[in-house]
């Protein structure tokens, strides 16, 4: 059974940068998966400022919606899998929809979130899946309906996913904290954010 670590956290607050390094402490070969989709120019930048950040030799896939079928094809293949990031796909499922309250919205969020777990489980025992997230639960409520039931969805998302992972931590301002898992659970994940520390320096 796959191991599955949760990395939480705010707008630039390291943590794809974190799930990256990560997985590079782990070894072996790195399937990353991508959720974003490129609506407009700005999003298209961002989305190539992170393919620029991890290693040409990672595999890469595109997958705004079933995320579990994503990995699941290609099981057996990879050491660590990277999920970044839960935001967009929770995004990705709720956009266009006339009521973001209905119920099949909520189920559709909650059969893939359900989904991911199951591939991440899979996976052999000395696999790791990585999956990123935000929290959003720590700002001001939006307002709009439908700003407030993305967050309520995302935040039902974390709590699962949290519940299920073996590890969560919380990346604040590129230090990690860790939630669950225990001291040990963090160490990977405190390399990185000291590697990122050394890099941003090296910058100045």
């Amino acid at each position: 059974m796959g191991n599955l670590t949760l990395i939480l956290g705010g707008a630039r607050s390291g943590k794809s940068a974190a799930a990256v390094r990560t997985a590079q402490s782990c070894g072996g070969k790195v399937l990353y998966v991508a959720t974003a989709d490129p609506g407009d120019e700005e999003m298209q930048v961002r989305i190539d400022n992170h393919r620029a950040d991890r290693p040409a030799e990672w595999h890469t896939v595109e997958a705004g919606h079933n995320v579990g079928n994503a990995i699941r094809q290609q099981q057996g293949r990879y050491t660590s899998v990277i999920v970044d990031c839960v935001t967009l796909l929770v995004s990705n499922l709720l956009v266009d929809q006339p009521n973001p309250y209905a119920e099949e919205v909520q189920e559709r969020v909650e059969r893939e979130i359900g989904e991911l777990v199951v591939a991440a489980r899979e996976m052999s025992s000395h696999s790791d899946t990585i999956v990123v997230s935000n929290e959003v639960g720590t700002g001001l409520a939006p307002v709009t309906p439908l700003g407030r039931a993305f967050r309520d969805l995302l935040g039902q998302a974390n709590q699962r996913l949290a519940a299920a992972a073996d590890r969560v931590v919380l990346m604040v301002a590129g230090i990690p904290v860790v939630l669950k898992g225990g001291e040990a659970a963090g160490t990977a994940i405190a390399r990185a954010a000291a590697g990122a520390t050394r890099a941003t320096e090296s910058d100045e």
